[in-house]
């Protein structure tokens, strides 16, 4: 399978580098950035979910791509988080699905890369794997992700549920559900 990478006006979205690895893990490790997940993550957990989206880029050709800037001229491979798709979690009440997700460096904030590099992915998503839908999930109380959510078109299905992960009286166990399918992305292209 060859290995996609992406490109927008600003950005790369590419494979995981090495290098990636310990900007990634200080970031799992930032109570900020992980504010709307469970726990601050070690560095040896980050490097496993690196590797982890590493192999099912090289497996599929697509995932959670490593996202770079093309400003940054004198170092191409610069990494400030991931955008991309993955296959959902068996146990979500959603799935079999692909959901649509990214977690970006605090510096890189506010700045509408996670957007561009969403709508590409969801470009890649509707015209290269021909899916009927993609999905998007986290916790109701993450407003700038379900923001993001809403900017790249997707709707918020109504259909909350609670994280099957985490105990239902946990702050982040209730999640929205947001999606769109390829139709709607196909009438939001046009118009």
């Amino acid at each position: 399978m060859n290995v996609e990478s992406l490109e927008t006006q600003r950005l790369y979205l590419r494979q995981w580098q090495p290098s990636d690895f310990a900007t990634f893990a200080a970031m799992n490790a930032d109570p900020e950035i992980m504010r709307y997940f469970p726990k601050l993550l070690s560095a040896a957990v980050s490097d496993v979910i690196a590797n982890k989206c590493q192999q099912l880029i090289k497996d599929n050709g697509w995932g959670f791509w490593a996202l770079s800037l093309k400003s940054d001229l004198k170092k191409a491979d610069n990494f400030i988080g991931f955008v991309g798709l993955n296959a959902t979690h068996a146990d979500l009440p959603f799935a079999p699905s692909v959901e649509i997700g990214w977690r970006l460096h605090k510096d890189y904030w506010g700045q509408g890369y996670a957007t561009e590099a969403a709508q590409a992915s969801l470009k890649f998503a509707f015209e290269e794997l021909h899916l009927t839908e993609v999905v998007a999930f986290t916790a109701v109380i993450n407003r700038p992700s379900q923001k993001v959510m809403l900017r790249i078109g997707m709707t918020n299905t109504q259909d909350n549920f609670y994280h099957p992960m985490l105990e239902t009286n946990h702050v982040l166990a209730k999640h929205v559900l947001y999606k769109i399918t390829q139709e709607q992305w196909r009438e939001a292209m046009d118009s």
